[in-house]
């Protein structure tokens, strides 16, 4: 009798446990409907991609298997002029005039320098992208694919090329169809996706490293190459010299970046690298494949992020939106009625959140649209009008004060939130961001990330005493700048 109880018991809870399982199943499936929906996504993104197969293989043997024949690896050769080794016009010292001046006047030898770095196919006719600074003043172009095809001299051509993004849109002449990738979204890209960058770091082609997305949006990266849009992913995938203009790719194999920067102390991978969006650089490459340059949308002000003391000193609501710092004479800002003071919180129907993002925008405005903008100005709302005009291609020298403009420097104050990625060690003085090639200070050898603490003696504490003193001084005359470099100070002659 207790083993006829006993198996009525075990089959009572055997069914019990069946019908357990299968309602447990049913409420799993509802309550997740990623799994659910599992196989018409990996359908609808044509490739599905397990973390590891049936077999045991890692995905991104997939990715670099479907990448990789369309990464190319570019060098290029331009003629730089060079100092003499040894001596680069920097002493300091009572008889640094004397030695900068010999010097300068001296022969300065030229030779060929070589640029090594990535690129890929976006098209079987055989467009390239890269980065800009790649093929920057190059006279000789070679890219080679990973199959050792090589394409050089007159199948080479440059169709355009973008500084302010540093992208470059080339052309294989080829007469065959090559291997291509596609863009993907890099909007939809999420922090800690997984993120895969091809390239020829240090010479060693067909290079695969991987990663995730660390960060988006990334602005304000003080490169000495640039650009000037930045709105960068950031990613730990190991990104090293060589890298720079080959693609990011997602776990599915699409283009979500170009690679372009690292940030590092030791000059290697740190694993802090930026690649330019794939949403940014589409249109750069549409407008670059069909007019051969990028015109943008203009305003004509200088901008400041809104700090914690300014939100305070302003009585402004929040943090978000953008000051005008200033603005320039005859344009469209200046004909709109926009004043150095006005706060932008809106823009064509759009809130404004920050500096990086609001210059995007603008510049992606079609030319000649009115748009509405609204500001903050006394702390008082406000609605203006104004119309889009053309970018210049280069700083009108409305934009840049003539003493600016002469010697080739641009400079910002120590305070400006711009100066924080330089990181200065100085206390007083202007930072320089950029310098203009060919000009007196650069021949004289300034860089970028100089402190400028004083000009003939005369202190330069701030933008406006940098501005008197350098609107003083005589054309054809050295005068001495007292500069820090890092925690070193040095002089530099220049000659206005």
């Amino acid at each position: 009798m207790c083993k006829n109880i006993s198996f009525r018991n075990a089959g009572i809870i055997a069914g019990a446990a069946a019908v357990f399982a299968f309602l447990f199943g049913i409420i799993i499936t509802a309550s997740m409907p990623g799994l659910a929906n599992r196989g018409e996504a990996s359908q609808e993104r044509g490739m599905a991609m397990p973390l590891v197969s049936e077999l045991g293989e890692s995905p991104f043997t997939l990715v670099a298997d479907k990448v990789s024949p369309a990464v190319a690896n570019i060098s290029a050769e331009r003629t730089v002029t060079s100092t003499v080794p040894g001596l680069e016009w920097r002493f300091e010292g009572p008889w640094d005039d004397l030695f900068k001046d010999f010097f300068r006047q001296g022969p300065r030898p030229e030779k060929r320098a070589q640029t090594l770095g990535s690129g890929f196919l976006i098209s079987k006719d055989g467009y390239l992208v890269t980065n800009y600074h790649l093929i920057r003043g190059a006279s000789d172009i070679v890219v080679k694919l990973i199959n050792k095809q090589e394409f050089k001299g007159e199948k080479v051509k440059v169709i355009g090329t973008d500084p302010r993004t540093d992208i470059a849109l080339l052309k294989i002449e080829n007469g065959e169809d090559l291997p291509y990738l596609q863009f993907g979204d890099s909007e939809k890209i999420r922090v800690g996706d997984w993120a895969i960058a091809f390239g020829n770091p240090f010479h060693l082609e067909g290079t695969v490293t991987v990663g995730v997305i660390s960060a988006k949006g990334r602005a304000g990266v003080a490169l000495p190459e640039g650009p000037d849009f930045q709105s960068f992913l950031q990613t730990d995938a190991a990104i090293n010299p060589g890298n720079s203009g080959g693609p990011l790719v997602n776990i599915h194999g699409e283009v979500i970046g170009i690679n372009t920067a690292i940030t590092s102390p030791s000059g290697g991978n740190v694993g802090i690298g930026f690649a330019i969006p794939a949403s940014l650089a589409e249109s750069v490459i549409e407008a670059l494949k069909s007019e051969g340059k990028v015109t943008r949308g203009y305003l004509g002000v200088y901008l400041q992020e809104i700090t914690e003391d300014i939100k305070e000193a302003m009585n402004l609501p929040s943090l978000e939106g953008v000051l005008i710092s200033d603005v320039v004479d005859n344009t469209p800002a200046s004909r709109a009625g926009i004043k150095a003071g006005d706060v932008i919180t809106e823009f064509d129907g759009k809130p404004v959140r920050e500096m990086a993002s609001f210059r995007i925008t603008v510049a992606s405005t079609s030319i000649g649209k009115t748009v509405k903008i609204k500001v903050v100005r006394d702390g008082k709302p406000k609605e203006l009008k104004v119309k889009i005009g053309e970018m210049p291609e280069t700083p009108t020298r409305d934009e840049i004060p003539e003493q600016e403009h002469e010697l080739g420097l641009r400079v910002i104050e120590l305070s400006d939130p711009d100066a924080g990625p330089f990181q200065p060690s100085a206390t007083k003085g202007v930072l320089v961001t950029d310098i203009t090639s060919g000009t007196p200070a650069d021949k004289a050898g300034f860089a970028v990330g100089d402190v400028i603490m004083a000009i003939g003696g005369k202190d330069t504490p701030n933008l406006a005493a940098y501005r008197k003193t350098v609107s003083e001084l005589k054309k054809g005359k050295p005068v001495i700048f007292h500069v820090q470099r890092g925690e070193r100070k040095l002089y530099i002659a220049v000659t206005p």
